[in-house]
């Protein structure tokens, strides 16, 4: 269709950067140690004793801020083409958004350094 411009691209860029979320969160979440005592020493064996933690870690930091980019363009071109009109499909939208948030917000204090335990 003639209408269709790259602004329609970034659905299928959440999907993508969704799908690396999760591959890079299942690799750290192998060794990941959930206490509030040890979280932030298995954040730095992941990044110095793992066969490329490091990278693994870094894809899945910069993938939630790309995650996030993508996120709100794609809900800017909506509001653009004004999609809002279309209620259920935008209540659905932003119920995904505010999980996405809170999902973001949990992922964020995991690592339990000094930035993580200020903002929880």
């Amino acid at each position: 269709p003639s209408n269709i411009s790259a602004w329609w691209n970034f659905g299928s860029l959440l999907g993508a950067c969704l799908i690396t979320q999760i591959l890079t969160g299942l690799f750290l979440a192998m060794h990941y140690t959930p206490d509030t005592m040890t979280a932030f020493s298995s954040m730095s064996h992941i990044c110095r004793d793992v066969n490329y933690g490091w990278i693994i870690r870094q894809l899945h930091s910069n993938g939630a801020s790309i995650f996030f980019l993508c996120l709100y363009t794609h809900i800017g071109r909506n509001i653009y083409y004004g999609s809002y009109l279309y209620s259920e499909t935008w209540n659905t939208g932003i119920m995904l958004l505010l999980i996405t948030m809170a999902t973001a917000f949990m992922g964020y204090v995991l690592p339990w350094g000094q930035m993580s335990f200020w903002g929880a």
